[in-house]
């Protein structure tokens, strides 16, 4: 057989395996506990997964619609106008996706075309800029400013150009756990009038705010909505990432243009899945805890770690806090968390990767969606550093 001649690199040639699925392996063969990878370690809901089981024994195994199942669209669609007075229309304006991810991915590769600009707020969620330049868009990147990772409204709008085609928003943020604010939506509303740019809002984490803060939905800003895309993840909301189902909120002309990619990169979803959530979305006392679920397992996190040597600023949302660990070490942060991984059986994600020039300033990403027994043994690691 011949030998292939032609090129093997595919187009993210220097793109290697994602810091995630690294600690993730790390933790597996040191046996350590693993705060990386933002995901539970307890159970989903019994009853929800009687509901998946029972749509399966009901024979509710093949395609669902494209756009996804109608009455888990139609609850979708029930709960953003009960959370946020806002309507979008269960047939044209809402989708169901195989996670949020690939809705990102889908909303990027119906939109941006060779030569685009794409803003990006970093540290940002590794997915974004991958899938901007998988189209041949440019990546423009913003940084946030530290401690508080907030906005530099004196420098963004130096960003925007004639080809500036997207800007990507996340809140509450991955990985700092903070949250974009009104002052915030207000600015970009003024800034963005009379320029013809979508906008992506990331609000995956949208149910778990703390601290009686309020999650600013795009949605809420009628001048931004009309040009923005949503997603959002039951994933994240019910504890189930390996379900892999989220959705997308657009009005009907963006939704129009974003069915038309995603019908070829997914075109359906879990079908048995889609019904039990819908079911489960009708009792809302099933989502509107959240936020203090989970500011119940921060706080704790937080008290444990009174003792310890890092420094805390507490996180305003997601189910990630941030470490700054300065004061203990001058290691890179990639080189720092490997050695948690090796020496103290604990691992967590550092912030560098997040950024495109591994920007490092001593600050390391740990998850707390976890049990009490596992959020105890952490701290009880990380006092001992």
């Amino acid at each position: 057989m011949e030998k292939f001649t032609g090129t093997l690199a595919s187009k993210l040639p220097f793109t290697g395996t994602s810091i995630f699925a690294v600690m993730s392996s790390l933790a597996k063969e040191h046996n350590a506990l693993n705060l990386s990878q933002g995901f539970p370690d307890f159970p989903v809901s019994e009853d929800l997964i009687k509901l998946v089981n029972s749509f399966m024994k009901k024979g509710h195994n093949q395609y669902a619609p494209m756009p996804g199942v109608l009455s888990l669209r139609e609850g979708i669609s029930e709960m953003f106008e009960k959370k946020y007075g806002v309507q979008y229309h269960p047939d044209t304006e809402i989708t169901i996706t195989a996670g949020a991810t690939q809705g990102i991915f889908s909303i990027i590769a119906a939109f941006i075309r060779p030569g685009d600009e794409v803003i990006i707020l970093e540290p940002a969620y590794d997915s974004y800029a991958p899938a901007v330049m998988l189209q041949g868009g440019m990546v423009k990147y913003a940084r946030l400013e530290a401690p508080d990772y907030s906005i530099n409204w004196d420098t963004f709008p130096s960003l925007i150009s004639g080809r500036t085609r997207m800007i990507i928003i996340n809140s509450p943020h991955n990985p700092t756990g903070t949250i974009i604010k009104a002052k915030d939506l207000k600015k970009l509303e003024i800034l963005l009038r009379s320029r013809d740019i979508l906008l992506l809002s990331d609000e995956v984490y949208e149910h778990l705010i703390f601290d009686g803060l309020t999650h600013e939905s795009i949605c809420k800003y009628p001048a931004l909505a009309s040009k923005s895309l949503i997603t959002g993840s039951f994933g994240k909301t019910f504890h189930a990432t390996g379900w892999k189902c989220g959705f997308v909120l657009a009005p009907e002309k963006l939704s129009a243009e974003f069915r038309k990619v995603h019908q070829f990169v997914v075109f359906a979803v879990n079908t048995p899945i889609q019904l039990a959530l819908a079911e489960f979305l009708k009792n809302r006392e099933n989502y509107i805890h959240l936020g203090n679920f989970y500011q119940e397992k921060r706080d704790k996190f937080l008290n444990l770690l009174k003792g310890s040597r890092f420094k805390v600023s507490p996180s305003s949302g997601t189910y990630f806090q941030l470490l700054d660990y300065s004061k203990i070490s001058d290691e890179k942060e990639v080189d720092f968390a490997e050695r948690l991984v090796r020496e103290f059986k604990i691992a967590s994600i550092p912030v560098s990767p997040f950024y495109h020039n591994q920007e490092d300033n001593k600050v390391l990403r740990f998850c707390f969606a976890k049990t009490t027994e596992t959020i105890e043994k952490a701290a009880e690691i990380l006092c001992k550093i």
